[in-house]
């Protein structure tokens, strides 16, 4: 009897404990990692930071995926360059009318400005906006897709190729995590694009005088402290795409899902981990090196060295207390005369055994060689 008693509660103990692996996977999307913190459902992801271009987590960051209409980050910043006047209004043509998917609704003969139609395109994601937009712009959508791909090789990206402006599924159109993440960071750095993506609510009126309520379909906007934007999407080959950014603690990070079902929570996730992980640290600033050398036959003994770079670089508690390592090169002595700006020697910086960053040391003061009646009482010392 015992053994019976014994036996089922062995096998109510695994199959609870299957149970409850099945339960959490389902109530807890993410695994911690100790290499990178966290863990996403998106096939591929991203988190950059985007002055140091340090990417902090990644899953599949270089799969090429479809990216529904987080396009629109490449369509917006691609028109914001290319458009000479912003608020210049125009008329929609045909070809910008019915386009399917989300839409403005546009007609026919409607006159709106191209800025209007960013605030359109970036917020509630209309795809007939982004065609007026190519038109309005480069005179075609295929010029004007001929214009984001040019931009994207020059933002630096390897596996992304635009073949529309709205982002619905089609033949070679494809990005990555990474590269997108790549394409925001750019898109970031102009007033105007980070002005628009940031918004929550906003009005735009026709040229008939019609006003049209836009609200913003990002909703970290309003559940994320620093959440500076920046575009959904969803395609049924895409499957939700986020790319979302902050800005905390003195740095400005990017987050790409793409294909992952919960996007708003774990991006949230994703970032705020980062966020509390990392911090912008001014490497030089744990420089520990002696600031003098001694000089011969000069007229002082030691002359004064340093560096002139300042080198920021996001870094967690324990790669800076235990990854990060320097090497100095320092000669013992430096022979007199000596110029303010000479190059003496330099700092190798590692990152777990990685070269991070390299410095120039330099002299900081002139160093004359000595006088005569120095060495007249240097020789006599001797005697």
């Amino acid at each position: 009897m015992s053994k019976k008693i014994l036996t089922s509660v062995v096998v109510f103990l695994l199959l609870a404990g299957i149970l409850l692996s099945a339960f959490s996977s389902l109530i807890l999307p993410f695994t911690v990692k100790a290499e990178n913190g966290l863990y996403t459902s998106a096939v591929g992801g991203c988190v950059l930071e985007t002055t140091t271009k340090r990417v902090l987590f990644e899953k599949n960051k270089d799969k090429k995926l479809a990216m529904a209409s987080t396009t629109k980050i490449m369509t917006a910043i691609t028109a914001i360059e290319n458009c000479d006047d912003l608020d210049e209004k125009f008329e929609i043509s045909l070809k910008a009318v019915g386009i399917e998917g989300t839409s403005l609704y546009l007609r026919k003969g409607d006159v709106y400005s191209t800025r209007d139609l960013l605030y359109a395109l970036m917020l509630i994601s209309g795809n007939d906006a982004s065609v007026a937009i190519a038109e309005h712009v480069a005179g075609s959508t295929s010029e004007f897709v001929t214009l984001m791909n040019e931009l994207a090789k020059k933002i630096g990206t390897k596996n992304t190729h635009f073949a529309n402006t709205h982002g619905l599924d089609a033949d070679g159109h494809y990005t990555t995590a990474y590269d997108l993440a790549l394409i925001t960071s750019y898109a970031l750095e102009n007033d105007t694009f980070r002005e628009i993506v940031s918004t929550k609510n906003t009005k735009i009126t026709n040229g008939e005088g019609e006003n049209r309520y836009l609200k913003n379909k990002n909703k970290l906007l309003n559940t994320m402290e620093g959440c500076i934007g920046v575009k959904t999407g969803f395609t049924d080959d895409a499957g939700r795409c986020l790319v979302s950014a902050i800005e905390k603690k003195g740095m400005r990070l990017v987050c790409v899902v793409l294909n992952c079902g919960p996007m708003f929570e774990e991006s949230k996730l994703l970032l705020e981990t980062c966020c509390n992980l990392y911090s912008l640290v001014d490497v030089t600033s744990l420089y520990n090196y002696s600031k003098d050398v001694k000089v011969e036959d000069g007229r002082k003994k030691t002359a004064l060295i340093g560096t002139k770079e300042k080198f920021l670089y996001p870094l967690s508690n324990y790669e800076k207390e235990k990854l990060l390592k320097f090497e100095y090169n320092l000669p013992t002595y430096l022979q007199a005369p000596l110029k303010k700006g000479e190059e003496v020697g330099e700092i190798k910086v590692f990152l777990n055994n990685d070269l991070l960053f390299s410095e120039k040391i330099y002299t900081i003061e002139d160093i004359k060689p000595k006088t005569i009646l120095q060495r007249l009482k240097e020789f006599a010392g001797k005697w």
